[in-house]
């Protein structure tokens, strides 16, 4: 286990400069194919040239369409979006028995359910293995060239999930997937002090970093998968606006690393879904898109990068590869 501590968050403060090691950004937006509003939000970030990845929910009700869209956008790399919680599976529900809450035939509403039922053993390893590959052979079947995965609420920090993850993505030809521990230092507890919602999720995720990550990091890379230095964003899930987004941009250290985001249209449509970012999405949409790739580059020292093909970029634990290949191509406003 890594040894809890507070780094030195003033050390993330550097000015952008081209003298200083490279930094790489991949800009993933989740939850493609929920809503319309989701999908027009995504591809509309993605066109004016600052969304570069996506990841695409095999139940989201409108996967038709962003498939679709994924079609016509050949640039934008898309993943798999596995759910595990808070969604219904692909597989019926008597095959997937042990992943549902009791007595429903949906899984465990949050991620604290899940991470007692893994810590009890409940889960079965074929049965996640089942619903994942399941979940992304009908992305395939849509059409949809898979790049990478991650899941819903992060459950592959997990490792029993995380193994079976890996061996149903190897057998669908994947062989990268989001890191999903934030880079430390990027949300001080200074800053979160004053938002009780980012100050609790900015004390769990750095308490699973330290318990989790060097093993994670060790399971990706003997299982010959890809990944990033870690994630933006994850601890901002919901509290996410332009100077937060500005503050962890200025915050970033070296490396590769994916901003986890989650853009959309507060519309009819996503008031029927089950979700808890609502406001939220519009938020984050418009706070993405005051942000140009010329912008990242000349004042945060970054480059738009996406997953796909493989290059080699310094990361902070030896066990750990990294995919990403320069997004270039895109516009700017």
């Amino acid at each position: 286990m890594i040894p809890f501590f507070a780094p030195d968050e003033d050390a993330y403060h550097s000015p952008a400069c081209y003298t200083f090691p490279m930094k790489r950004l991949i800009v993933n937006a989740d939850d493609f194919g929920l809503t319309h509003g989701v999908n027009r939000a995504i591809a509309d970030c993605h066109l004016r040239g600052i969304v570069t990845s996506t990841t695409l929910m095999a139940t989201g009700f409108c996967l038709d369409e962003a498939a679709e869209l994924a079609r016509q956008m050949p640039r934008l790399s898309v993943g798999c979006h596995v759910v595990l919680v808070d969604g219904e599976p692909v597989l019926p529900p008597n095959q997937v028995r042990s992943l549902l809450a009791p007595g429903e035939d949906r899984f465990y509403q949050s991620i604290g359910e899940v991470l007692r039922a893994v810590t009890v053993g409940r889960f079965k390893a074929d049965e996640i293995e089942a619903e994942a590959g399941a979940q992304m052979a009908r992305l395939r079947e849509a059409g949809v060239r898979l790049s990478h995965f991650d899941s819903h609420k992060h459950t592959h920090m997990f490792p029993s999930i995380l193994r079976s993850m890996l061996r149903a993505a190897s057998t669908h030809g994947i062989s990268a997937l989001r890191n999903p521990f934030e880079a430390p230092g990027v949300v001080s507890f200074d800053a979160a002090r004053h938002n009780l919602k980012l100050l609790t999720r900015k004390t769990q995720t750095t308490l699973l970093r330290s318990a989790l990550h060097r093993r994670w990091l060790n399971m990706v890379s003997r299982a010959g998968f890809t990944t990033t230095d870690g994630s933006l964003g994850v601890a901002s899930t919901g509290t996410l606006d332009e100077e937060h987004l500005r503050t962890m941009l200025r915050r970033m250290p070296p490396g590769t690393w994916e901003l986890v985001c989650h853009p959309g249209l507060n519309d009819d449509d996503l008031a029927r879904v089950r979700t808890r970012l609502r406001a939220s999405r519009e938020i984050e949409m418009n706070a993405l898109l005051k942000i140009t790739a010329g912008e990242l580059r000349e004042q945060y020292g970054a480059e738009l990068a996406a997953f796909g093909e493989k290059s080699t970029v310094s990361g902070e634990e030896t066990a750990s590869r990294v995919v990403a290949a320069e997004f270039k191509g895109h516009g700017e406003r």
